[in-house]
């Protein structure tokens, strides 16, 4: 038993957080002067809005366990069903300077007058118009439409440069897809395709599977296409056992071997 206005409560049992259930309405005997027109059938209209309200669900994923569950768009807040850890779904709208921790499954709008210097900022899509300072993690896509430098770092599942923007980064791109319609200087890193637009250009590092550059787009530095962040021991070339063993006989037995470079 719990409050009848109650949006949560907690079991008792096993001390996790759920929503009770609707207490069905009473029902209620109307006179014949009361009673309107027959509602047995629902009208057109409120079918619709009954299948409309029904499908705006959305998908959310929790920041500690990943377990992903269904919510509806008009949620601000939820808990996560497995670990309820609380899930942030608030969109966040930046027009002055901000500078604390953001961690939302909602969208993020970085204005032109906004100034975001947070350490770390994890929403699910973001449009990038101000001074980005920190690291930006999107879950899906990030927008950039911004003139100037970009000392944070972005790291998302898709990016866009606008047409409009020029920016310069000082931190790695890393992204799954990338198109570049606007300028724009720094390293990327993606783990799909790299696409330069006709009135694109990039000039930096870029580490990509694929890269797609139309006519009138331009591209001014190195390229690799594959694997990136190749170590070390991946790096040095492989020596043949038998070379390495000739080399080692024409030493006097003697002398000291040399040891081998690290």
């Amino acid at each position: 038993m719990d409050y009848a206005a109650a949006k949560s409560t907690l079991c008792r049992q096993c001390g996790r957080y759920f929503s009770p259930s609707t207490p069905k309405p009473v029902l209620k005997l109307r006179t014949k002067d009361e009673a309107g027109p027959s509602t047995a059938e629902p009208s057109g209209v409120r079918k619709f809005e009954g299948l409309w309200n029904k499908a705006r669900v959305c998908v959310v994923a929790c920041f500690e366990c990943k377990r992903k569950h269904e919510v509806s768009y008009a949620a601000t807040s939820t808990n996560c069903p497995s670990c309820s850890a609380h899930i942030d779904l608030r969109d966040y709208k930046i027009t002055t300077s901000f500078s604390r921790s953001i961690r939302t499954r909602g969208e993020l709008h970085l204005t032109s007058k906004g100034d975001l210097s947070s350490t770390s900022v994890i929403c699910r899509s973001a449009l990038i118009e101000g001074k980005l300072r920190g690291n930006l993690q999107c879950e899906e896509s990030a927008t950039i439409n911004f003139v100037g430098k970009l000392p944070g770092g972005v790291v998302a599942n898709y990016v866009s440069v606008e047409r409009k923007a020029d920016v310069q980064c000082f931190r790695r791109i890393r992204v799954g897809n990338i198109d570049i319609k606007g300028r724009m200087s720094g390293e990327i890193i993606a783990s799909g395709g790299v696409n330069i637009h006709k009135t694109g250009a990039l000039d930096g590092n870029v580490t990509a599977k694929s890269i797609n550059i139309e006519k009138g787009g331009m591209f001014s530095g190195q390229l690799v296409i594959g694997e990136a962040d190749l170590t070390q021991a991946e790096l040095l070339p492989k020596e043949n056992p038998a070379t390495t063993a000739a080399r080692d006989t024409r030493l006097p037995s003697g002398v000291a071997r040399p040891l081998p470079a690290t």
